[in-house]
């Protein structure tokens, strides 16, 4: 292709040759003019091939002019007999294949321009080609959406060289649609395993992007929901699975287990736990199958074992899930950098709501309690604040744990029935024991926490309040500003001055 001086010239050649093929078939050979810009080292000159295919066939595809069917070798039909139609049809099938592979090639293109416009292109495709099908229903009514072109573009979206974050970020706006949204999640799950089988490590970059893809995924709540599709239909069939929420569920639950079942990186591990409770729980089929990855993250230890805590509660508490050494292992959590960690807040409120039983043993509460006031001696005193309120909670929640704080002369620290050292709370003797850390730690430098280790005694009797107030006799309740004397008022009244009782 001769490209024309001037500004908008590479435009004005290739809208001459779209002109030209789509008129006749004869200037069909124009079309390799056309895919050759694609591989232009300059920018415009690619974006103006990627406007020319699009609207080459995009066109193509309206008109029915692609061979529809399983796509025979070019040579085969080129040397046989078959109709000049046909053979131009298949001859055409194969540029519009090589189109779609060179725009997959684009996607990772320097430039983010051209990324888009690859990317936009082939969603195009997809949906022209979802509307104009090129493969032959295997029965009528048959659902058919364009699964190796859609696989093409999420594969781009799944790069191992290269963040891709951008691109899946205009991606997202895909994913509103509810088919779009299926196949995406079976795309992915397919790449997932291409690319780990058989490799040792996979890159980092790779999990970063399969990552931000499948974080992008939100099913709806209800099976009314699923209404909205890209690729258009006369009419949904209710035999198709797209249009079935269990059936979305089931692909979102493929997706996310063959994802984690890989060895991840533990940054990725951090970033899947943080949503796990919200963005994957809710959604998945069967939430119970995501125990197996629970565990092995809660077994890991520090901050992963503490992001853990809030799927496994949702396990524990609403999919009755047992398991076994649960609170063994939550005590074998807190250590000194429990303090420190970024996610300190969150594992408070998570172990505070594994520790509101009542059911709970008075041997394991202690513990708890117990551990938690010995590392106070060492905490910052923004944790302190955060941790006294906690053990009073414990203290309050558990009327039998209280001897901790009432027994008298407590030992000292060298006699001290408490072993630290023990993993089983149940062998640690904290019962045994008292806080008499938190007698200590009212004599803190700072006067906050110093003020909350004072207030845990008087915080203790707060139930009984009620039971005090019983006990108080009935307090004179004034009815109005001036009291009454006697039953017709005061002498001075107008009533007492022409009523008199007798």
């Amino acid at each position: 292709m001769e490209r024309e001086p001037g500004p908008g010239g590479a435009r004005r050649a290739l809208g001459r040759l779209v002109e030209a093929v789509l008129a006749s078939r004869g200037e069909a050979n124009a079309v390799f003019d056309i895919l050759a810009v694609l591989q232009s080292e300059d920018q415009e000159e690619v974006q103006e091939a990627v406007h020319a295919c699009s609207r080459l066939f995009g066109a193509l595809l309206a008109r029915g002019e692609l061979f529809v069917g399983q796509l025979p070798s070019e040579e085969m039909v080129m040397a046989g007999s078959q109709g000049a139609t046909r053979k131009y049809k298949v001859w055409m099938r194969h540029r519009y294949h090589s189109c779609c592979n060179s725009l997959g090639e684009l996607l990772a293109h320097p430039s983010f321009q051209v990324k888009e416009l690859a990317l936009s292109t082939l969603m195009k495709f997809v949906q022209l080609e979802g509307e104009h099908p090129l493969e032959k229903p295997k029965w009528e009514g048959n659902y058919l959406f364009p699964r190796q072109l859609f696989k093409l573009v999420v594969e781009g979206l799944l790069s191992s060289e290269e963040d891709r974050s951008l691109l899946l970020s205009q991606f997202r706006e895909y994913l509103e649609h509810d088919d779009i949204r299926y196949h995406t999640m079976q795309a992915a799950a397919d790449t997932v395993a291409r690319v780990t089988d058989g490799r040792p490590e996979v890159p980092l970059i790779f999990w970063n992007n399969a990552f931000t893809l499948l974080s992008s995924m939100s099913l709806p709540r209800q099976e009314g929901d699923l209404s909205s599709f890209y690729v258009k239909h006369v009419e949904l069939s209710d035999k198709w699975k797209v249009v079935h929420l269990k059936e979305h569920r089931k692909a979102f639950q493929l997706m996310w287990l063959g994802f984690l079942k890989h060895q991840l990186p533990l940054r990725i591990c951090k970033k899947v736990l943080v949503i796990m409770h919200d963005a994957i729980l809710p959604y998945l089929a069967q939430p119970s199958l995501m125990i197996d990855f629970l565990t092995r993250a809660y077994d890991i230890g520090g901050a992963i074992s503490l992001l853990a805590l809030n799927g496994l509660f949702i396990l524990i508490h609403k999919h009755n899930l047992e398991y076994p050494d649960f609170y063994r292992k939550l005590y074998g959590l807190l250590d000194p950098s429990v303090f420190h960690v970024k996610y300190r807040a969150r594992f408070f409120h998570l172990a505070d709501l594994f520790l509101s039983s009542s059911h709970l043993p008075a041997y394991l509460v202690a513990a708890f309690a117990k551990r938690l006031a010995r590392l106070a001696l060492t905490a910052p005193p923004e944790a302190l604040l955060m941790v006294l309120p906690f053990i009073c909670n414990l203290l309050r929640r558990h009327p039998a744990c209280r001897v901790l704080m009432h027994r008298p002369r407590g030992p000292e620290l060298d006699a001290d029935p408490y072993d630290p050292g023990e993993e089983d709370p149940a062998q640690s003797r904290a019962l045994e024991s008292s806080l008499w850390e938190l007698q200590a730690l009212q004599r803190h430098y700072h006067p906050e926490v110093s003020k909350a280790a004072s207030v845990i005694n008087q915080a203790l009797s707060v139930p009984e309040i009620f039971e005090q107030d019983l006990k108080k006799g009935p307090e004179s309740v004034p009815l109005e500003f001036i009291p009454a004397q006697g039953l017709l008022g005061r002498q001075d009244d107008l009533c007492a001055q022409h009523f008199t009782l007798s």
